[in-house]
């Protein structure tokens, strides 16, 4: 679990029921990062939300999930649409 707090102070992570309770903190806007569905030969995670790649096919959603996470992750929770060069919480 990832969260990150930019130079402005605006906070951003994948979401989780576990850190729910920051969203009344303060203003928040939470934005879907990809879709995880299945599809021909499996599950599949497509993060064009985030300009990003579709990942698998995976055998199991889970691994996609945790595929879509780790992706997400390793580019810094980039907001949807901004081209990577924004930030905010982003429902996974």
């Amino acid at each position: 679990m990832n969260i990150i707090i930019a130079r402005d102070g605006a906070v951003r992570f994948i979401y989780s029921d576990a850190l729910a309770g920051l969203l009344s903190k303060g203003e928040a806007r939470t934005a879907r990062a990809s879709h995880v569905e299945p599809g021909p030969g499996g599950w599949f995670a497509d993060l064009a939300p985030v300009r990003g790649p579709k990942l698998g096919p995976f055998g199991l959603r889970q691994e996609a999930l945790d595929a879509e996470v780790r992706w997400l992750t390793a580019h810094e929770i980039p907001v949807p649409g901004a081209g990577g060069s924004q930030h905010a919480n982003v429902d996974g």
